[in-house]
């Protein structure tokens, strides 16, 4: 035999390993954290969501490479009270699935939220979204402004930027090819190695939660399929930011943003402090804190969601 076959066999069997690998952890994930909620079919995307309360609906989106129990150290039951609470999994993300013609750019999502709304006949909610899901959020507000009375962001992507940051790098792959192939060979098994070091400067400055991968649905970001969603949405940002970036003084509807000074991921300056330059009437709350907010400070963020919300009301409530 002569070395070039011994080492393409041996790649090849290296090759099948890593796949059976990441096929059996995807599959001990989705048995320790099965879907929780319901599912809505929008077009070619499939929309998996938990709901909870009744009231004026508050609809919560999550960020890169996340899912809806990013949500759940909130106070659920408190805010299920007064609201009718939903929460999804953006397309691609937990357990809701993207069609292979459905785009990751943040048009589209947005434009699937939206349709999602109509979906579940909800009126005007209050849309609340976090780091990307804040970007998809302002996409909302901007092309489907109907949909929605008022936007709430946590730590939102609003601006370009020059570079990803430093815990996204490796999800920077072009070739949609290469992409599934990493996705389906080495994205677990590196997930897995590099995992509590790509968490600690997540939250950094703050400390994980022990339970965070149970909880708050870390362990689903383990699956192949999910890491070619999240590489293919971080390679989608920049393609309608800039559009957006000129247009957010267009926005008419209630805009507030929740930043943490010692946030990691994204600057404060940058997204919270340069987006309420272009639109003057939003609020931008400032606290002590990094990128997770929703995990690291639940109760802070649950009154300020819940201000946000009945100051949406009161707003409704005037006629304005």
């Amino acid at each position: 035999m002569s070395i070039i076959l011994s080492i393409v066999i041996l790649l090849i069997m290296v090759i099948a390993a890593l796949l059976a690998f990441s096929a059996f952890i995807a599959g001990k994930v989705e048995k320790a954290l099965p879907p929780r909620g319901k599912f809505v079919d929008l077009g070619g995307d499939r929309i998996h969501y938990m709901e909870q309360g009744s009231g004026p609906p508050i609809v919560l989106v999550h960020g890169l490479s996340g899912n809806l129990l990013n949500f759940a150290y909130l106070d659920m039951a408190r805010l299920a009270q007064s609201h009718r609470v939903i929460l999804l999994d953006r397309p691609g993300a937990g357990y809701s699935t993207r069609s292979e013609n459905s785009s990751a750019t943040i048009f589209h999502q947005a434009a699937t939220v939206a349709a999602f709304i109509d979906a579940l006949k909800l009126d005007r909610p209050v849309l609340i979204g976090h780091s990307l899901g804040g970007a998809v959020a302002l996409a909302v507000g901007l092309n489907h402004p109907a949909s929605v009375s008022r936007l709430g962001l946590i730590a939102p992507l609003t601006h370009t930027q020059s570079e990803p940051p430093e815990a996204f790098r490796g999800m920077m792959i072009p070739s949609p090819v290469m992409r599934r192939v990493i996705a389906n060979t080495l994205a677990t098994p590196l997930s897995i190695r590099k995992g509590p070091e790509v968490l600690a400067f997540v939250f950094g400055p703050e400390s994980v939660p022990k339970d965070f991968r149970t909880k708050g649905g870390g362990l689903l970001g383990l699956r192949p399929r999910v890491f070619y969603a999240a590489s293919s949405d971080m390679l989608a940002t920049a393609e309608d930011l800039p559009t957006m970036e000129s247009r957010y003084a267009t926005l008419q509807m209630p805009v507030d943003v929740l930043y943490g000074r010692q946030d990691q991921i994204l600057d404060y300056r940058q997204h919270g402090e340069a987006l309420k330059q272009k639109i003057p009437h939003a609020t931008l709350k400032l606290v002590d804190g990094g990128h997770m907010l929703p995990v690291t400070l639940p109760a802070m963020t649950a009154d300020w969601l819940l201000a946000v919300a009945h100051s949406g009301e009161a707003v409704t409530a005037s006629g304005i």
